[in-house]
């Protein structure tokens, strides 16, 4: 992450909501959601934040430099548990790792997980996030495998850890009419290990064992 540099002075007081920074991608993420990522102009983010247009590019060089940050906020912390659970049993990291990142899509500031659909996320500066998503996937699909007794980069284990990744991705689109809540995320993480073949009976013993994990 690039470090921000000194800015010029706002045209608006600054209200005591975070950083500069913070608050550009605050409000960038607000207006890409509402109205569209080509819509939004530099200078409409700048004058939501009450900051010169010419002051934010002390901090990010363009609207695609913050879509990239707001986009890999919201996979970043998904992938940090991912990666500190692959070493547990395999149904209970599943199920963690399953809640814990439909959790933060459900509060990621105004549902950016809907910006992961843009066209525009297909071009190679948006390389990053696509890096990170696919790191994401590669450990359902590992998860996934253990626990169905497979190979994760068996053409069934690649289609499984994509399955799995959508499944909690489904987060994104109940966002679009209500809230979703903890037993929503507990739900998709259900739905998770059923999806690896793990029984009903099994699924409250993992659920249980999630929880000491993260």
């Amino acid at each position: 992450m690039t470090r921000p540099r000194p800015g010029r002075p706002r045209h608006a007081p600054d209200d005591g909501g975070g950083s500069p920074r913070d608050q550009i991608l605050e409000a960038a993420a607000a207006l890409f959601v509402a109205q569209g990522f080509s819509a939004t102009s530099t200078r409409a983010i700048a004058d939501s934040v009450g900051m010169r247009q010419a002051s934010l590019y002390y901090h990010f060089a363009g609207k695609d430099e913050i879509l990239l940050e707001l986009l890999r906020v919201s996979v970043r912390p998904s992938l940090e548990v991912a990666r500190s659970l692959e070493g547990a049993a395999a149904a209970p990291a599943l199920y963690a790792l399953a809640v814990a990142d439909a959790h933060t899509l459900a509060t990621a500031p105004h549902n950016i997980g809907m910006l992961y659909l843009l066209p525009e996320v297909q071009l190679e500066r948006y390389d990053l996030f696509r890096s990170d998503r696919a790191e994401l996937q590669d450990v359902y699909a590992r998860l996934g495998a253990r626990i169905a007794g497979d190979d994760p980069a068996s053409a069934a284990g690649t289609r499984r850890g994509e399955m799995l990744i959508q499944l909690v991705e489904v987060v994104i689109q109940q966002r679009r009419t209500r809230l979703p809540d903890t037993s929503d995320c507990h739900a998709i993480a259900e739905a998770c290990l059923r999806v690896c073949g793990v029984a009903q009976r099994e699924i409250a013993a993992a659920s249980t064992a999630a929880a000491a994990l993260v």
